[in-house]
């Protein structure tokens, strides 16, 4: 697919989009590239959607320098990409941090979307696979593991163990074109700054979310000290629905694409 650019004030963000149909609008964790959507935009697209799947800020071949990489930045950019597609309301569907992002756009602009597909979410401001007494040394170590030289290697490390059952053919290379991704300039920087971001603005806005919400979340996901509870604890806040992927990790989209797949289109079906 051919690369698009949406200006935005501070930036520009690359996207991809393929398909016709309702529009679906796919955002990337932090540290990773649109292409996590490898995967499951085609079976979305094959599904009969319209899909659109963009590089968050300072990431692939959106531009760095960004003042804000928090969650209302991203949300910024989803928000912005559905209306230069003209094609809403939207179904977002978020990945870590941006689920967050999806949180806070659907708050802020409703009427821009249909409904919420909140994958791993990160939507507050709880250590990754820590309890609070140990969570306090978690920014000062990703820090200090992400700075240059060595740090989009470190990356790639930690990424490796986010598909604890089912890794996907091409992660060898995936992580390769990750880590050189990442070693550019301003990159590496970016992904630190949003791992630094506060996400107040999606936690204080969880329960103002009026559009249906769809919370995946993978049994083994390492990056939650309980998965499944951080998820029944969201789709409380949210009145939403909760989906628990058996033997899935942090990327259901990458390593169950058909599950992922046949999810969100039912979800979506749910919604009409």
């Amino acid at each position: 697919m051919e690369t698009q650019y949406l200006p935005m004030p501070g930036g520009r963000i690359a996207y991809e989009v393929a398909g016709n149909g309702p529009l679906v609008v796919c955002a990337p964790s932090m540290g990773d590239l649109r292409q996590e959507y490898r995967f499951l935009a085609p079976r979305l697209v094959e599904a009969g959607y319209r899909v659109a799947w963009m590089d968050v800020r300072g990431h692939g071949e959106s531009s760095v320098g960004w003042s804000d990489v928090s969650v209302v930045g991203v949300g910024s950019d989803m928000l912005a990409l559905v209306r230069h597609l003209d094609a809403g309301p939207a179904l977002l569907y978020g990945a870590s941090m941006a689920a967050g992002a999806a949180v806070w756009a659907a708050v802020e602009e409703p009427q821009a979307v249909s409904g919420l597909v909140l994958s791993g979410p990160f939507v507050r401001n709880e250590p990754i696979g820590t309890d609070k007494n140990t969570g306090r040394y978690y920014g000062l170590l990703f820090g200090v593991l992400l700075s240059r030289p060595w740090g989009a290697a470190m990356w790639s490390l930690y990424y490796n163990n986010l598909y604890p059952t089912r890794k996907p053919q091409d992660l060898a290379a995936y992580r390769s074109k990750l880590r050189a991704n990442l070693a550019q300039p301003g990159r590496l920087e970016s992904l630190q700054a949003m791992l630094r971001a506060s996400k107040v603005p999606s936690e204080e806005r969880l329960a103002r979310v009026e559009r249906p919400v769809l919370v995946l979340m993978g049994e083994k996901d390492p990056d939650f000290k309980d998965p499944a509870a951080e998820a029944e604890w969201i789709g409380r806040m949210t009145r939403g629905k909760v989906h628990i992927l058996p033997g899935a990790g942090h990327y259901p989209q990458a390593e169950y694409p058909e599950e992922t797949a046949a999810l969100v289109a039912d979800f979506y079906q749910s919604l009409r």
